[in-house]
């Protein structure tokens, strides 16, 4: 049974977040989710700010938010390098909210465009965290 685990790696700056063994794997992809089982091809892509979820042998989800970074799969090995990473169960609602509407603020008053292009991205990022926690809340 072995041969249907992956051995997962999720970690950031800040450390390692998750070290486990799973059955699946979802991630947030640059070019769209993507799930990973055991004995996925090889994979090295880009991840967009969403939730990294690690499914356990038994089904349970375990969400971990990412702002972004480096997916890479081996057919038993997953790792998911973050710039910034935390579980989903310690996210703030109330902050993710204030810091989504800080960035739409910053988007509306975007000058050059290497402002609007800052704006873009944080707004994509706290979205991302929000819809998360709320998505989080309604289970």
């Amino acid at each position: 049974m072995e041969d249907m685990k992956l051995h997962v790696d999720i970690v950031s700056a800040e450390g390692e977040i998750y070290s486990g063994h799973a059955a699946m794997v979802f991630a947030p992809a640059v070019m769209g989710e993507v799930g990973i089982a055991p004995r996925h091809a090889p994979l090295l892509t880009q991840l967009k700010p969403g939730a990294v979820r690690v499914r356990d042998e038994n089904g349970k989800d375990e969400s971990i938010f990412v702002n972004g970074g480096i997916l890479e799969v081996q057919p038993h090995h997953v790792t998911v390098m973050a710039d910034s990473a935390e579980r989903a169960a310690d996210i703030d609602e109330a902050r993710a909210a204030e810091a989504k509407r800080a960035a739409e603020e910053a988007l509306a008053n975007a000058s050059a465009k290497v402002d609007l292009a800052r704006a873009q991205a944080e707004l994509a990022e706290a979205a991302a965290r929000l819809h998360l926690v709320q998505k989080l809340k309604q289970r």
